[in-house]
């Protein structure tokens, strides 16, 4: 596979407020949401700041994680450190390359999406349909760079707090 052809994309879900944190963790429990997201990921680079991998507490099983920090300290069993986002990207073509994969996931927090934003060319977004309190939002996403291809609704149930739409949104081509 080309360097070239491994996609950067995104995943997050948010309320719909844009609140995808409180105090470091998901403020909504989606079970189902989460199957999705493994499913999604699964075979690919994962491009995520401390902060979120500390979240999530361990090396994702079966996906290269990738975890950016400028604390040159910062080591974990299953992750590959790095400095920047350049450097994070870098890694994650040469793991895409290796495993055939045609993406590369961007999972997290705020501060990395931001940083990704201009290179990404879809979004795996999930709707919480709540308006929780939370102190991480997402980034605004202009609504004429983006187009839907795909909506799906999710209802609550008994292992998922609420309601939710999954959402691909891919970029505009200019």
């Amino acid at each position: 596979m080309a360097e070239s052809e491994a996609k950067v994309a995104m995943i997050v879900a948010m309320d719909e407020n844009g609140v995808i944190g409180r105090e470091g963790a998901l403020p909504w429990r989606l079970s189902s949401d989460l199957k999705l997201f493994k499913r999604l990921t699964m075979g690919k680079p994962l491009i995520m700041g401390r902060k979120t991998f500390q979240s999530i507490g361990k090396a994702l099983e079966g996906r290269d994680n990738i975890v950016i920090t400028r604390n040159k300290t910062f080591a974990s069993e299953g992750v590959d450190v790095a400095q920047s986002p350049k450097a994070a990207l870098w890694l994650a073509r040469g793991f895409a390359r290796a495993r055939g994969a045609s993406e590369i996931m961007v999972i997290g927090g705020a501060d990395i999406f931001e940083a990704f934003l201009p290179h990404t060319s879809r979004i795996y977004l999930t709707r919480v349909h709540a308006h929780l309190t939370g102190d991480t939002y997402f980034p605004a996403l202009p609504p004429e760079e983006w187009r839907t291809t795909l909506s799906e609704h999710y209802g609550a149930g008994a292992r998922d707090d609420y309601a939710f739409t999954f959402t691909i949104l891919d970029r505009v081509e200019t």
